[in-house]
């Protein structure tokens, strides 16, 4: 079995607002000099595929697209937690590319991999939470798709998956090849790797390929991103009058009216 899973770099969600800033020609987010990380759901996505891989000894492949120069940590962290291979497709557009500008170009790259049985990836990605990779995917290698999937196990050619919904898990069985997205869930907490798995990931090989090798153009976004903005913070402050019991329940009153008891 082999199972690619599919990993973006964003700008780490954890900064402080006023860090982030979006370029206004490219109404892109500005990501020179912003530390990167996995997009969060696709670290999940991750360990759903390790956790096959120890159940039945399948090959993970990690598949990442974009510029080859910035996305070494990102990359060799997949081969640290327990990936057996990593490709890098290098386009310095990558990370800026809406679902369906990038998927033909996704897909070019897992066909090139050959015979994959699985494809994972995470349920939305950190930046644009578009979640519209995967169906999009699945439609271009003409596999069965199940979105939102926290849990998988896979058995004679087929997939079960629990797929999260309000009132539970729904059990989805789909038959192989398929593309699933992940969810975050008890069951598939990131793994941490160990120290050697850290320093051998170093040392183990991560393929680049050139965009234009892969002989596909990126495709039609099909949508106008026509302005992107960091959001406004702003405070005001507010002094009640009276004894303590006065503003406890002038506060107690001014709370209830900002429905926030």
């Amino acid at each position: 079995m082999h199972i690619v899973v599919c990993l973006k770099q964003v700008v780490d969600p954890e900064l402080p607002l006023r860090d982030f800033a979006i370029d206004p020609q490219t109404r892109r987010q500005v990501r020179e000099g912003r530390p990167l990380v996995l997009s969060t759901y696709d670290e999940n996505a991750l360990e759903v595929a390790l956790q096959v891989k120890d159940r039945t000894g399948a090959r993970v492949t990690a598949l990442a697209l974009a510029p080859q120069a910035t996305v070494g940590d990102q990359i060799r962290l997949a081969l640290a937690m327990g990936a057996d291979d990593a490709v890098v497709v290098d386009d310095p557009r990558g990370p800026d590319l809406l679902g369906a500008a990038k998927t033909p170009v996704l897909a070019a790259a897992i066909r090139r991999l050959g015979a994959v049985d699985l494809v994972l990836t995470g349920c939305e990605s950190a930046d644009w939470v578009e979640r519209a990779v995967p169906p999009l995917l699945a439609e271009e290698l003409g596999a069965a798709c199940v979105t939102f999937v926290a849990r998988v196990t896979v058995e004679d050619g087929r997939v079960v998956a629990h797929r999260q919904a309000d009132e539970g898990y729904h059990v989805v069985e789909a038959r192989l090849p398929a593309v699933l997205s992940v969810t975050s869930d008890e069951a598939n907490r990131p793994r941490l790797p160990k120290v050697k798995d850290i320093v051998g990931a170093k040392r183990k090989p991560v393929q680049t390929w050139p965009v234009d090798a892969l002989g596909v153009a990126v495709g039609d976004a099909g949508v106008d991103v026509l302005d992107v903005r960091v959001p406004e913070r702003t405070t005001r402050c507010e002094f009640l009058e009276g004894e303590p019991a006065q503003q406890a329940e002038a506060l107690a009153l001014r709370l209830r009216d900002l429905k926030l008891l």
